[in-house]
């Protein structure tokens, strides 16, 4: 099949109000091959794919799939035809069970009337023991973490047997083992003669797993190469147009005297059992660990997000108790969370209010209304200091790529001059370059005195960017290490001692 087609985008063109998406892009996909789609965030990457799955309507251009031209009108209409797409951001129905969520649409039914709970549960086990996804069909879907919510996704357009599959940041919620399994997946996939789309920013993923890469930058096709003829330097260098030569920035900080103390912190209703640590004026403090381990539930507990089982924290020596997220920002904390889809963004309200809703009682005049032009100065700040690419402030947010989601809320709490800012994730679905300009606030935010803790599952991303790593495991602290004197093997070690 070398040299085939299964599936063709040609001069591809979209345009929003305000600015063209797409310009003129072209994507030829082999059957049998993995074809990775790269770029800065607003380079058009999800646009590109919501064109071909039918959520967008394309301006101009044409598509063919295994030699018929095509124009889908909606996904139902793709999925039907053999195109499937898992997206970066999880739309799925949390109140209904996993195997409602797999056959939502189409479920297997006796004599064409009712449901047959029988048949579908067994066409679900069916599909996970082929994809070895341990996941029980009648679980709760909100009762699951991330990622198995994200293994879910992807089980269920593997169930539609497609030719195509976009896989859209499909690692960005997965611990290192289960990128092993969807990999695995991936090439028992490519091995049957689908075609794959794989769209990432972790570089060292897209040349492990790809044949061929495809890079856009703003809106427009750049280069189209064998995966093995690349190197990451050159991949940086076409996604931003210049060179980017170290990954982290320069670190200035010097963590000071002890600003938070948390001791034997535990959580109702959660993993958390017992965290005990410090933080440090000035200074960065990465929390590693396995997913289950209860990193993010310690950020949660300290914000008041979750219910407090027992423990004590200490800011500046003053005990605190953050029962809630009002009362934690109060008291000079702000979360940006793990999900910005859900717990994140206000979906269909612009920029503007997306920035300044934590911040409002600093917006009023004579203490009755909002003053639109401070508004306005402080929204137009965060956009130029946080690089983020919207037409305006009025630009609703969910219009926006994952990764300019994600800058607006980081400049939202930015705003709130926080004593102790807690991140989840903070880079999850952030390109190579923007990634740095985030290392960087971080690290200014460190150099002016305040603390940072950051949860992630990028290990690079801890030991370049933080001062100390805590190890969770099993809801415990396994452990600390010094971040210059430690290795990835270390911390897995530890993240395993409670398991």
């Amino acid at each position: 099949m070398e040299g085939t087609a299964l599936l063709e985008m040609r001069g591809i063109s979209k345009e929003f109000p305000g600015v063209k998406a797409l310009d003129n892009v072209s994507l030829t996909v082999r059957p049998g091959t993995v074809h990775a789609l790269m770029g800065e965030n607003g380079a058009g990457k999800s646009t590109l794919m919501k064109c071909l799955f039918g959520i967008y309507s394309k301006d101009s251009g044409t598509i063919v799939l295994d030699g018929k031209e095509v124009d889908f009108k909606s996904s139902k209409e793709a999925l039907e035809n053999g195109v499937a797409m898992v997206h970066q951001e999880l739309n799925q129905a949390l109140t209904r069970s996993v195997q409602d969520n797999l056959w939502l649409g189409r479920y297997p039914t006796v004599g064409g009337i009712m449901v047959s709970e029988g048949a579908m549960r067994k066409k679900t086990r069916e599909i996970f023991n082929d994809l070895a996804v341990e996941v029980d069909p009648s679980a709760i879907m909100r009762t699951l973490p991330v990622s198995k919510r994200q293994m879910v996704e992807i089980a269920k357009a593997v169930s539609y047997h497609s030719k195509v599959i976009v896989f859209d940041e499909p690692t960005s919620s997965l611990t290192e083992t289960e990128v092993e399994h969807l990999f695995r997946i991936i090439n028992m996939l490519r091995d049957q003669g689908c075609g794959i789309i794989y769209i990432s920013h972790k570089m060292e993923e897209i040349l492990r797993i790809s044949d061929e890469v495809t890079i856009m930058r703003d809106g427009t096709w750049v280069a189209t190469r064998p995966a093995k003829d690349l190197t990451m330097e050159e991949i940086i260098k076409l996604m931003v147009g210049r060179e980017l030569t170290n990954r982290f920035p320069p670190k200035n900080n010097e963590p000071g005297e002890v600003i938070l103390d948390v001791e034997h912190l535990s959580g109702k209703y959660t993993r958390l059992k017992d965290a005990s640590f410090q933080l440090r004026k000035g200074e960065v403090l990465g929390i590693a660990g396995l997913d289950g381990s209860g990193r993010t539930e310690v950020l949660e507990n300290l914000f008041g997000a979750m219910t407090k089982e027992s423990g004590t924290i200490r800011l500046h020596g003053r005990e605190i108790h953050n029962r809630s997220p009002r009362e934690s920002i109060k008291n000079g904390f702000a979360l940006l969370t793990e999900e910005r889809r859900a717990t994140g963004i206000f979906g269909i309200r612009d920029i503007r209010e997306n920035t300044v809703i934590s911040n409002l009682k600093n917006y009023l005049v004579g203490g009755i209304c909002l003053s639109n032009k401070k508004m306005a100065e402080d929204t137009a700040w965060s956009i130029q200091a946080m690089h983020i690419k919207t037409p305006s402030q009025s630009t609703q947010i969910r219009s926006l790529s994952g990764g300019n989601q994600q800058k607006v809320i980081i400049g939202r709490w930015l705003l709130t001059k926080p004593e102790v800012l807690l991140l989840d994730e903070p880079t999850r679905g952030i390109d190579v370059g923007a990634k740095y300009e985030i290392y960087q606030l971080i690290l200014n935010l460190a150099e002016e005195g305040k603390g940072v803790i950051m949860v992630s599952s990028e290990m690079p991303e801890l030991l370049g960017v933080c001062d100390r790593i805590l190890v969770m495991s099993g809801g415990r602290v396994a452990g600390e290490v010094d971040s210059k004197n430690t290795s990835q093997e270390e911390i897995l070690t530890l993240a395993a001692k409670y398991v």
